[in-house]
């Protein structure tokens, strides 16, 4: 029952930064999850899936899982990088690449 603790990343699919700032703690799955026959649905047994705990601070949920004897890991959130584009420079005379429009 290893729990893993981390910052989730920003989605490529928003532009803000909204459900990034907390740290969570997950449950690695111990069991494998199963295909139901007749529906075709993915299940599992597995309850400890559906607990996810979100943290304000790294040092809570590491004291949680402590004081609680949960194993657990943490990964460290990597910096984003970022890369500064204006819609300018796909007209700039000094323009370095093919013309595309």
């Amino acid at each position: 029952m290893l729990a893993r603790i981390y910052k989730p990343a920003k989605s490529a699919m928003q532009s803000g930064e909204a459900k990034t700032k907390d740290w969570i703690l997950e449950f690695e799955p111990e069991l494998a999850r199963t295909i139901d026959p007749l529906m075709g649905w993915t299940s599992s047994r597995d309850m400890n899936q559906q607990v996810r705990l979100s943290f304000a601070a790294r040092q809570e949920a590491v004291a949680f899982a402590k004081k609680h004897n949960i194993p657990h890991q943490v990964i460290d959130a990597r910096p984003r990088k970022r890369v500064v584009k204006f819609y300018s420079d796909n007209f700039k005379y000094g323009r370095i690449g093919f013309w595309t429009h």
